[in-house]
């Protein structure tokens, strides 16, 4: 059920559709005697204001509208030339249908008046041909649009908080927990969930392809990331004294107030690359307190939990960077590393291209639901076009508003639809019959009869709005041409052909929806993903000295990890990040529409946590080589062996998680990371690495194997593999 916001903000919607159709219908059709232009006055708020409601507050959804007007006279004035013809109106319908369909690769503000710029065009390629009255058609288009962004204007709907705005919020909140006294983890993980796209509103997502928004968005995980760091670091606490932790979080915590105040103000950025020299003070210090006599060590739990602080100032130093390119527009400082941050130095129409490039491919869902609408809406118009369909336009209209990315979804959509109409249809005959001839009691009608429909519609469900918009659609033409009660069985026969005509699509084109593109995106993004696990290993066991491969040399003369050549002469696992970065993106979209498909189904498998999991696995590639702590002498033969057959063990047990998504035969395995610390000597750092993931993969895993029941038989011992003992 809607809550109380969500049913004001339909209400206001529905006041602002019905009045600017009004506004625009009335004069046109009963002052200056033009039925043509009122038609389209009158349709184009509905189709914009209410059939493809564009997110966002007021401002926002004008300037969306402002710019689509242009490309709305466009297709109406081409659906009209368009009309000779069926083919040509068919061969239109199937090009206009998938570029704005595709258009959704933009965000959520191009996804959502695509439909509405659809219709301009449906509604203009149906007989008659009436090339003479294109000028009725784009006057009465223009004067519905504008009366529309007027209302928006004069009730708009309350604005909400900015993503930048809530990037700031976050940051506060990772502030005050990298400060002493900190703040509960759980609230932290609270603080870090409200960044995810899902709670954020459409309007509000950083879903472009432009740099700022690219910028917002990696943000926006790198904060969650740091965040979650933070409340893991207080769950576990200090395990002796740690003066140079303590130090590093200070200028933790005072880059994360500093990043909040820039996103909100634009003024006072923080220095550039001051957090990256504290961190290489940080890790010279490990290194020296390493490298002295075995006395005077630290112990091993203040060396993983310097790991830990070393990640999360890692964490929020990308946030750092792309608070920089979020505000500035662009990188004022050079962003390192550059496979992560590809796209700051790239101008804006590279990054749309690469955008629209990427997604042309039968792997992505957006190109999947453009081409099954486009497909959809020309087969509806062959069937319309050759049986002459009165109306024809209805089944188009069904098409496009019934259509689900599931055949199953589809089915359920078009039952209640049918249903709906079918009673609408026998109110809407008998209106028709009883008041016969009478224009004034249409007249009369037509506007509240509209608010009841855009509001109840939405409010009680889709057999409702189709009903009520049966209604509006007969009181509306009873005052163009004479009707009789055959309007309502016109529309119920177009809304069945539509229907059938988008089951059979649905059936056809992709019927599972996102739910088998999901499996198979997250199991080629852990695979590509894993790859980078045993490179980062074998660059983390390189000595310290240089002699197996040349270390980066810090500003003050000491040595850090870093080597920009293994052994072997390929490059570091860093360089190899694109790909996955890329099966990142695609698996994100593949998930936001798996979720929007199956909100209560599935919901045992963590796919979030196989999200982290390719992050954990991306970042720490490139972050490790650079700043790992690694043995003065390189790693003992037994940590060695220890490092890379664990390393291994990941990449198989990744392997074999992704055979489990996609079905196809793996070896029957569970392993788990071992209880005991590996052998000594061993870089911390990728021992923390490793581990967390190992303990990410486990997590996957329980959630793909359903719980055993009371007669399933434990797994065997010669079943489990363990990494190698230390």
């Amino acid at each position: 059920m809607p809550t109380g916001q969500e049913r004001a903000t339909i209400v206001r919607r529905a006041v602002r559709v019905a009045v600017a159709a009004s506004a625009g219908f009335y004069p046109l059709l009963y002052g200056a005697g033009l039925p043509v232009m009122a038609l389209y006055a009158l349709f184009a708020p509905i189709a914009v204001g209410l059939l493809s409601p564009v997110p966002g507050s007021g401002r926002q959804r004008v300037s969306v509208m402002l710019r689509a007007l242009p490309p709305a006279l466009v297709l109406a004035t081409l659906g009209t030339l368009l009309a000779v013809q069926t083919w040509a109106a068919v061969g239109g319908m199937l090009a206009v249908g998938f570029v704005l369909a595709f258009a959704a690769v933009g965000g959520p503000r191009p996804a959502g008046v695509a439909p509405g710029l659809q219709l301009f065009y449906i509604l203009a390629c149906f007989p008659p041909y009436a090339p003479g009255t294109l000028g009725q058609r784009l006057a009465g288009l223009t004067l519905g649009v504008l009366a529309l962004a007027a209302c928006e204007l004069l009730l708009p709907d309350p604005p909400a908080a900015s993503y930048p705005e809530r990037l700031a919020r976050a940051l506060g909140e990772a502030a005050r927990g990298a400060a002493p006294g900190g703040v509960p983890p759980e609230k932290l993980r609270e603080a870090g969930a409200r960044l995810r796209l899902a709670s954020v509103p459409p309007a509000e997502r950083p879903a472009g392809a432009g740099r700022t928004d690219r910028a917002l968005e990696q943000g926006g995980r790198a904060v969650r990331r740091l965040l979650d760091q933070l409340a893991t670091l207080a769950e576990t606490p200090p395990a002796g004294p740690d003066p140079a932790s303590a130090a590093l979080l200070d200028r933790v915590s005072e880059l994360c107030a500093t990043c909040a105040r820039f996103l909100r103000t634009g003024t006072g950025p923080p220095v550039a690359g001051a957090l990256e020299a504290a961190m290489r003070d940080f890790q010279a210090e490990r290194v020296r307190l390493a490298s002295g006599p075995p006395g005077e060590r630290p112990p091993v739990e203040v060396l993983r939990r310097q790991s830990q602080v070393l990640a999360l100032a890692e964490s929020a130093r990308m946030a750092e960077i792309t608070t920089d390119i979020a505000v500035h527009g662009h990188p004022t400082e050079p962003a390192v590393p550059r496979r992560l941050f590809w796209y700051a130095e790239l101008s804006t129409p590279r990054l749309w291209a690469r955008r629209v490039t990427g997604n042309v491919t039968f792997r992505s869902v957006l190109f999947q639901n453009a081409l099954r609408t486009a497909l959809g809406l020309a087969a509806a118009r062959a069937v319309a076009g050759s049986l002459d369909l009165s109306h024809g336009f209805w089944v188009l209209l069904a098409v496009l508003t019934l259509g689900r990315t599931t055949a199953g979804a589809t089915w359920r959509a078009v039952r209640l639809a049918v249903a709906g109409n079918a009673a609408g249809a026998l109110v809407a005959g008998a209106l028709l019959i009883g008041l016969g001839p009478l224009t004034d009691a249409y007249a009369a009608l037509l506007a509240p009869v509209m608010l009841v429909a855009f509001a109840l519609g939405p409010l009680l469900g889709i057999a409702y709005a189709q009903g009520l918009f049966t209604l509006v659609v007969a009181t509306a033409f009873a005052q163009i041409e004479p009707v009789t009660w055959r309007l309502s069985e016109a529309r119920m026969i177009d809304v069945v052909t539509g229907s059938v005509i988008g089951l059979l699509c649905g059936l056809l084109a992709w019927p599972a929806g996102a739910r088998r593109e999901v499996h198979r995106a997250m199991a080629e993004l852990l695979r590509v993903c894993a790859e980078l696990v045993p490179v980062t290993a074998q660059a983390l066991l390189t000595p310290a000295d240089g002699s197996r491969a040349g270390p980066q040399t810090l500003h003050d003369g000491s040595r850090a990890a870093g080597p920009q050549t293994l052994p072997d002469g390929s490059r570091t696992a860093g360089t190899r990040t694109l790909p996955g970065v890329h099966r990142l993106r695609l698996a994100e979209a593949a998930y936001a529409q798996y979720r929007t498909e199956a909100p209560g189904e599935d919901t045992r498998t963590d796919w979030h946590a196989m999200l982290i999991a390719a992050n954990h696995m991306l970042l720490g590639a490139h972050w490790l080589p650079r700043f790992g702590l690694r043995p003065e002498a390189g790693a003992s033969a037994p940590a060695a062996a220890w490092a890379q057959a664990t390393a291994e063990e990941l990449v198989a047990e990744t392997d074999r998680i992704a055979a489990e998504l996609t079905g196809a035969p793996a070896p029957v395995r569970r392993w788990t990371a071992p209880d005991g610390p590996p052998p000594t000597p061993l870089s911390v750092d990728l021992e923390v690495w490793m581990t967390s993931l190992a303990h990410q993969l486990t997590r996957i895993d329980s959630s793909l194997t359903p719980p055993p029941g009371p007669d399933a038989s434990p797994v065997t011992p010669s079943r489990r593999r363990t990494a190698p003992p230390g």
